[in-house]
């Protein structure tokens, strides 16, 4: 059975491992090795002044975060997702699909009608998000300064 919950900093171990898992594996390969830095890079995400991270379970097992929050705009109110994933070996099943289904349904029963989130154009993300009927946001850019 698959269900949609709110999360919290309750949950914090298993967020912090299937993230970990996720983000660790291809395409990703993502060095999460420092403790000390995943934790204040969740923590930075969880502890806004609108979150709403949810959690999918499938037999009380965690197999997908959204975490995020609520901006409000001048188009309307939005979910903005930080970070999504779903366990390795729960995706290609169509789970995430139904994810996005489950979160489409809390938001609207919270009167947000908008997601707006952010992924690389060379992952496998960027081609599920695209059949989801996500858009991409043509003249907008992201910068980046290392220094």
């Amino acid at each position: 059975m698959i269900e949609l919950k709110e999360i919290s900093e309750r949950e914090f171990g298993e967020i912090k491992e299937l993230f970990r898992t996720v983000f660790s594996a291809p395409p990703w390969n993502e060095s999460w090795d420092d403790e000390a830095q995943l934790e204040a890079y969740l923590l930075d995400l969880m502890r806004v002044r609108t979150p709403v991270d949810l959690g999918l379970y499938e037999d009380g097992r965690l197999i997908g975060i959204s975490i995020g929050n609520i901006r409000h705009w001048h188009s309307g109110t939005e979910y903005f997702i930080e970070e999504l994933c779903l366990a390795p070996d729960r995706q290609g099943k169509g789970i995430g699909r139904e994810f996005f289904r489950l979160i489409e349904s809390f938001l609207r029963t919270r009167g947000i009608d908008q997601i707006f989130l952010m992924t690389q154009s060379d992952v496998p993300a960027y081609r599920f998000y695209k059949r989801l009927g996500f858009n991409e946001l043509e003249g907008q850019v992201m910068f980046f300064k290392e220094f």
